[in-house]
């Protein structure tokens, strides 16, 4: 066998700058460059045939397709099992290094490379949810500027909807015709976000219609086709995992373990992996809630023996929340 014979390449990857190390089987660093993007795509092609790995992260999956269709095999790795490999100060030719001795485990977890139609859909959501959390922020923020005024309105954004143009056509609430004219334009930015968010959920629902793979995700209960189109986009068809219990456990639903000397311990949800999906997850579970408590099914029944062992204020909260 040949020693010096390139194993794996860990690519550090950046904007502009590119630093790459070759190891060996031992381990033996062989050779370390930095390129630049044009240089990065020509030795995609003239590099030897190897196992090249990356840290997951914006551009993996664009080198990840140029590298495999180039004939290599690749291995993206999130950051937090990179790390433990990093020896000594942080630079780029070290992250790189701690890349390619990650990748040369052969037990190490590795995020799959995903289709077009994947990270499109995953776009989407991404900026769909970007529209919600900025009207999150229109609407707390006018709430703000109202209470400076002493005027308080009561939780609901639909509530605030139907007061605001009471609140604006009073004059004698102490609103000043500036301050009333920069609450006009944000309720104006805020119709414009609710315009942007519907026309995404309609493409959203449009594309969980068409896809085979959505309209089986959305047979479980709870899931529609917000839920099920985030999953396909983040998980594919699912044949990363050996059996669902991985899934919840990649998704962070599974209870925390911290067990030594023989003795096991559990805590609340390790909240590992992807935050968006499994916030979709938990609020279609909450949403379920309501109706499943009313249903004589075997998942209904589970349910009421779940509340009868809690505490009922736990749930109260919840329901509250989904009923107002």
């Amino acid at each position: 066998m040949n020693d010096h014979r390139v194993y794996v390449i860990g690519i550090d990857l950046g904007k502009n700058w590119f630093h790459v190390v070759a190891i060996d089987e031992r381990g033996a660093e062989l050779f370390r460059k930095k390129l630049n993007r044009g240089q990065l795509a020509e030795f995609a092609i003239t590099a030897p045939r190897c196992l090249i790995a990356m840290e997951a992260c914006p551009g993996s999956q664009f080198w990840g397709r140029r590298f495999q269709e180039a004939g290599h095999e690749l291995r993206i790795i999130p950051a937090q099992f990179v790390k433990p490999y990093l020896k000594s100060n942080k630079n780029d030719f070290n992250d790189a290094q701690a890349i390619a001795e990650a990748a040369s485990r052969e037990s190490m977890r590795c995020v799959p490379l995903k289709t077009m139609d994947q990270i499109e859909l995953q776009a989407l959501h991404r900026v769909r949810q970007r529209f919600i959390v900025e009207r999150t922020a229109v609407v707390n923020q006018m709430r703000a500027l109202l209470l400076e005024h002493g005027i308080v309105i009561p939780v609901g954004r639909a509530l605030f909807a139907r007061r605001l143009p009471a609140i604006l056509a009073d004059t004698g609430n102490g609103l000043s015709p500036r301050l009333g004219q920069l609450i006009a334009r944000l309720r104006r930015r805020w119709l414009a976000l609710d315009e942007e968010i519907d026309t995404a959920s309609a493409e959203i629902t449009q594309i969980a219609r068409e896809s085979e793979l959505c309209r089986r995700v959305s047979t479980v209960p709870g899931v529609g086709p917000v839920i099920s189109t985030a999953l396909v986009a983040a998980v594919g068809n699912g044949t990363a995992f050996k059996r669902a219990r991985d899934m919840s456990a990649w998704l962070g639903l599974v209870p925390k373990q911290y067990s030594t000397g023989g003795k096991s311990n559990l805590g609340g949800i390790s909240k590992r992996g992807n935050a968006y999906l499994r916030m979709m997850v938990i609020q279609g579970a909450r949403a379920l809630m309501i109706h499943m408590k009313r249903d004589p099914s075997r998942m209904g029944l589970w349910l009421r023996e779940v509340e009868q062992r809690r505490n009922p204020e736990h749930y109260r909260p919840v329901l509250r929340a989904l009923n107002s």
